[in-house]
């Protein structure tokens, strides 16, 4: 069952080559927030935008003892068909073989990997981890602290995790752009909405036992290609193959309709109706494989860089369509908790970043209890 993932895309890595901190490589120790708990886990790494063949020649999961650190005594090796290394080729993704460890729900979790140095044309990352990575020469992955470990903020060829659960337990993906990744949440304190609402599932003890998944990248758009492949091109690889998902929260489009009507770059341009089929072909999709699909209200934009007046008519065509229309099976109006009584289309100032368009801290808790967990009976 997915207790963790998030959506890479493809990064050039100028330099050609992999693992420069060391002269036989670099560790990757990468710290990842569960969701679900379980007594194994299983790690997935990715090399699907790679040009290249990636060799992981060790990896070991433990518990996060804070900063690079681990818990003494929770390491433990990972495997890939009775290996301790793979070669993932090109396009390509691996699923390690279960490791025995105990993780608690909303555990801080160590996934290290030492990469030999090698050709690494293109990365397969997800640039903004909203997490302090670290990178560290040679092969320390067993190391209980990192020596001369530097931080990084991307979480590189690591896709996801999986945890041993019961046949009443599911996954819940939320899907979307950088307001459903993260962006300007305090970093390292897991405060984005979907980290919110993963807290309330987890202290709600009449539910079943839910995993969130965050599936958000910064940039990205419904219906063009730019941070990433858009929603529609990356719908089967983020969603439709996570592990146990049973439900789908869409809030995307906020950047199909900035870049749209910039008022001083207007590109890709689109229309209400033009999103709105978009939405419908991911809903058509989701259901059938069997996902509930609930619709999010896109949050105020007005004042950000790229709003315009005609760009806000048609955020509010498209919110109108996620209440109104019948095609989801349920709602979560984002819309309506994030915005100012008194300005409509603009952010409360509680609850804004600063930049009119992403939500700061209390924004994202406001949007994560907002939601109703009854979604998900």
């Amino acid at each position: 069952m997915g207790t963790w993932a998030t959506s890479p895309v493809a990064a050039k890595n100028a330099s050609g080559a992999f693992g420069a901190e060391g002269t036989d490589g670099t560790t990757l120790r990468e710290i990842v927030h569960v969701s679900l708990g379980g007594s194994s886990v299983r790690v997935v790494l990715t090399n699907e935008f790679g040009e290249d063949s990636l060799t992981v020649s060790a990896a070991q999961i433990a518990l996060s003892a804070g900063g690079g650190g681990i818990v003494a005594g929770s390491s433990v090796q990972l495997s890939f068909g009775g290996h301790p290394s793979v070669v993932i080729p090109p396009g390509a993704l691996v699923v390690s073989d279960a490791a025995t460890i105990k993780v608690a729900p909303l555990a801080d979790v160590a996934v290290s990997l030492f990469v030999p140095t090698q050709t690494v044309s293109v990365i397969t990352r997800h640039n903004f981890a909203d997490a302090t990575n670290y990178a560290a020469a040679g092969n320390a992955v067993t190391a209980e602290t990192l020596t001369g470990a530097k931080p990084m903020y991307s979480w590189d060829f690591l896709k996801g995790l999986d945890v041993k659960a019961d046949a009443t337990s599911a996954a819940i993906v939320t899907f979307g752009d950088s307001i459903t990744d993260g962006a300007h949440a305090t970093r390292d304190k897991n405060v984005r909405w979907p980290d919110v609402l993963a807290a309330r599932l987890a202290a709600d003890k009449k539910l079943p036992r839910l995993g969130v998944l965050n599936e958000g990248i910064g940039g990205n758009r419904v219906l063009h290609d730019t941070t990433g492949p858009s929603a529609l091109a990356r719908f089967d690889r983020d969603v439709l193959s996570q592990d146990g998902v049973r439900y789908l929260v869409i809030m995307e489009a906020i950047n199909d309709i900035g870049h749209a009507y910039d008022t001083k770059k207007p590109y890709d341009v689109v229309t209400a109706d033009d999103l709105i089929a978009g939405y419908v072909q991911m809903i058509e999709r989701a259901h059938a494989h069997g996902i509930k699909v609930f619709g999010a209200t896109l949050t105020p934009y007005v004042g950000a860089g790229y709003s315009s007046p005609a760009g806000e008519v048609v955020r509010q065509a498209v919110n109108t369509w996620i209440r109104t229309s019948g095609k989801f099976d349920g709602v979560i109006d984002f819309d309506k908790v994030t915005v100012d009584p008194a300005k409509p289309g603009v952010f409360l100032p509680a609850f804004d970043s600063g930049d009119q368009l992403h939500p700061g801290d209390a924004g994202y808790k406001a949007m994560g209890d907002s939601v109703d967990l009854n979604l998900f009976k």
